[in-house]
């Protein structure tokens, strides 16, 4: 019989070699290449001598109740879900370390379990003292929440077993999850797989709705193997800055309903609170208009949210280096759009340092904004402010050209909505409110002689 070979497998990536080396193929990080389990030689003949058991196959249009939807008790949580738990489904939610994952997770087992259904909370980071103390400050220390601190899978499961299924289990996190079949340290590439495949396996067989707390590397990603996404039905996002108030959950990816959805909370010493109206939220404290702010109507998911983009021109000295700051937006996105103002507009940058900031802390990645990006740095360059009441859409090309963009009237019917009188954008864009003052802009010159006063 040959000698099963060694194999190597990245902690970062998941990727596997059968040698060492210093440095991942794939994803390029160091030091992460950490001896596996000897992969197993199968045959490729396939031995049925040993029998199996039969698969059940069943049309599509089979006459049945559909999955009904549970709720949280959130209703934010719910709309990123697409309205709420499916059993049966395993959802991995990430966010960085004191984002408030543990929180939400534990006021959503609260409501839950107080609307008689069954909740299991099993935390691998922290007692149950620990919990319980988090569960008082949330005012939940009445709710019938059976709480458990384990890290071995085959506990969880054998515990779970002798019991009725529960409708909801929280597992905090999977990577401190440890099976006694696997090989490795609790968090490796191979424990992580295959803890999550066994809690997986038993929330599809009892019609449990699972949710995995993970990890998140230095780089905002999930940490552990990539195949970790692929099992889950769901990926959630926990995002925000430590500084600030807000927190957005955002669905990555949603099996179950849209990709992108995103539900906003607030942390207050109580909790995460919901908020039904994010646009009040990142536009408050905005009594008069200023130069360099501008307003962009963001679309997340079906979600539309007005957002303030803020711009600060600072002239220099000669002979010194210009700098570019940019907060909550991409910075080569910057560089393209100050590129295109110089070269099409004749507007000078090169001797001034340019800061960019998304008001509240919100992380902004639409190509819809480089027209409110621009409008609120020719308004600073000119130390003019813009129109008052007014919203900026459109994707600006290398050419100058603004461009149509996606769901263009329900970014203006919000913007109305909240009382917003004028909007600039595309020619062409569909769906314009008519309560609305909208005029259309073919080039990125118009927008330059609108807002010095050229025409």
């Amino acid at each position: 019989m040959a000698k099963p070979k060694k194999r190597y497998v990245c902690q970062a990536c998941g990727s596997v070699s059968h040698r060492w080396q210093g440095q991942c193929a794939d994803c390029a990080e160091w030091n992460t290449l950490t001896e596996d389990a000897p992969a197993t030689v199968f045959s490729l003949k396939h031995d049925l001598s040993s029998g199996g058991r039969a698969v059940e196959f069943v049309d599509l249009d089979k006459p049945g109740a559909m999955p009904t939807r549970q709720p949280t008790g959130l209703a934010e949580f719910d709309r990123a879900l697409g309205g709420g738990l499916v059993p049966g489904s395993a959802i991995l939610m990430g966010g960085d370390p004191g984002i408030g994952k543990s929180t939400l997770l534990l006021q959503a087992a609260g409501k839950i379990a107080r609307e008689g259904h069954g909740v299991v909370y099993v935390s691998g980071e922290e007692a149950t003292g620990q919990v319980r103390m988090r569960a008082a400050r949330l005012g939940l220390s009445d709710a019938p929440v059976k709480l458990a601190a384990a890290t071995g899978v085959r506990d969880i499961l054998t515990t779970l077993g002798q019991m009725e299924a529960p409708s909801f289990l929280v597992i905090d996190s999977i990577q401190t999850m440890h099976s006694d079949t696997i090989e490795g340290a609790p968090g490796t590439v191979s424990q992580v797989r295959g803890c999550a495949f066994e809690l997986i396996r038993y929330a599809k067989e009892n019609d449990v709705a699972l949710v995995l707390v993970g990890h998140v590397t230095k780089d905002g990603n999930i940490a552990g193997p990539r195949v970790l996404e692929h099992m889950v039905d769901v990926v959630m996002s926990f995002e925000g800055e430590r500084s600030h108030q807000y927190r957005i959950l955002r669905a990555l990816k949603n099996r179950f309903g849209a990709v992108d959805e995103i539900g906003v909370f607030s942390m207050a010493g109580e909790g995460l609170e919901e908020v039904a109206n994010p646009s009040m939220l990142f536009l408050s404290g905005r009594d008069e208009p200023m130069a360099g702010s501008a307003v962009f109507p963001a679309i997340e998911g079906t979600r539309p949210v007005l957002l303030e983009i803020q711009a600060l021109i600072v002239r220099l000295q000669s002979g010194a280096t210009p700098r570019r700051a940019v907060v909550g937006w991409d910075s080569g996105r910057l560089a393209m759009l100050l590129a295109v103002l110089e070269s099409r507009c004749g507007l000078n940058f090169s001797s001034a340092e340019v800061y960019l900031n998304v008001a509240g802390g919100y992380r902004l990645s639409d190509p819809a904004a480089d027209l409110a990006v621009a409008a609120a740095l020719i308004s600073a360059l000119a130390d003019k402010p813009l129109p008052d009441r007014s919203v900026w859409l459109g994707e600006v090309s290398l050419a100058g050209e603004i461009r149509a963009v996606a769901h263009g009237g329900l970014r203006l019917r919000e913007a109305a909505k909240l009382g917003f009188e004028r909007g600039f954008g595309p020619v062409d864009t569909k769906g314009k409110d008519a309560t609305l003052d909208y005029k259309g802009l073919g080039q990125l010159a118009n927008l330059v002689d609108r807002v010095i006063g050229s025409a």
